[in-house]
């Protein structure tokens, strides 16, 4: 069963906003299995120009999905977020059955089967710690990995050579790679 936790910045989340995410997250039930227990975070956002972001993050063992949508209606921003995750599921599902298909090893992952801040300090200063544990994947799946979360650079463990690895996306809209010495 999916777990939601939705979380307000400079916006009191009434039951009515609660529920209408509660009931439009939840339509992503049917892409997990049981045992798997996924949690997404929910997290709204509003700004002084009445704009407002919606941000979703599901962390699951072998990827994370995550979308986020800016909106002046908070509503219409749940949706598309929904949209997004939804599509990065068929994505994601698609490409694992294909390399599977391939003769790929893919571990097991807990989806069900889908259908097709000016001085000079202050640029230096570290503002955010990420701590994260590198997972075993090919290129191919960071890659993908990267697309889902909306990142320009991702790191992992190649499955080949055990080592640290970086992908990132150039400014040519193809991708490159970075592989460590050991």
């Amino acid at each position: 069963m999916l777990t939601i936790n939705v979380r307000g910045e400079n916006i009191e989340v009434t039951s009515s906003i609660r529920e209408y995410v509660e009931k439009r997250i939840s339509k992503m039930e049917k892409y997990f299995s049981d045992e798997s227990n996924p949690i997404a975070h929910v997290n709204l956002k509003t700004y002084p120009s009445k704009g407002t972001k919606v941000e979703v993050t599901i962390p699951l063992p072998y990827i994370t999905l995550r979308a986020e949508e800016l909106n002046d209606d908070l509503y219409a921003g749940i949706d598309l977020v929904v949209d997004k995750l939804e599509r990065q599921v068929k994505k994601f599902k698609t490409r694992v059955n294909r390399k599977s298909r391939e003769g790929g090893s893919l571990k097991d992952i807990p989806l069900d089967d889908v259908t097709p801040d000016d001085t000079e300090d202050e640029k230096s200063q570290i503002v955010r710690t990420k701590r994260l544990s590198l997972k075993p994947m090919d290129a191919e799946e960071a890659v993908l990995q990267m697309e889902m979360l909306g990142h320009e650079f991702f790191i992992f463990e190649d499955s080949e050579t055990n080592g640290a690895s970086i992908v990132y996306k150039r400014n040519d809209g193809k991708y490159g790679l970075i592989e460590t010495n050991e």
